[in-house]
């Protein structure tokens, strides 16, 4: 495989950890707030609660995607197997 496969690739399977990672905090936010938090928390601000759940999810997968993202980066050697994303185009001299 060549490089810009490889970095199809990488970009796909990261999007889908990221994803993964983003629900599945979600879902163990939501179990611990209907498992604690439900009783005490009035009815009338669910909706805000769920936002800030969402965003906290979010949060979270993100702050997980760096982390594994740091050491895969220290693990591999990425410009022997990916292209870069961005590339500088000569301008024309003037």
């Amino acid at each position: 495989m060549n490089k810009k496969i490889n970095t199809v690739l990488f970009i796909l399977g990261a999007t889908l950890f990221n994803t993964i990672v983003a629900i599945a905090s979600f879902l163990i936010l939501m179990f611990l707030y209907a498992k604690f938090l439900l009783p005490i928390i009035p009815q009338s601000s669910y909706g805000w609660v769920f936002s800030l759940i969402f965003i906290a999810a979010i949060a979270i997968s993100i702050f997980v995607y760096r982390i594994v993202l740091k050491y895969f980066i220290n693990k591999i050697n990425v410009e022997q197997y990916f292209d870069p994303l961005f590339v500088k185009r000569n301008l024309k001299k003037q």
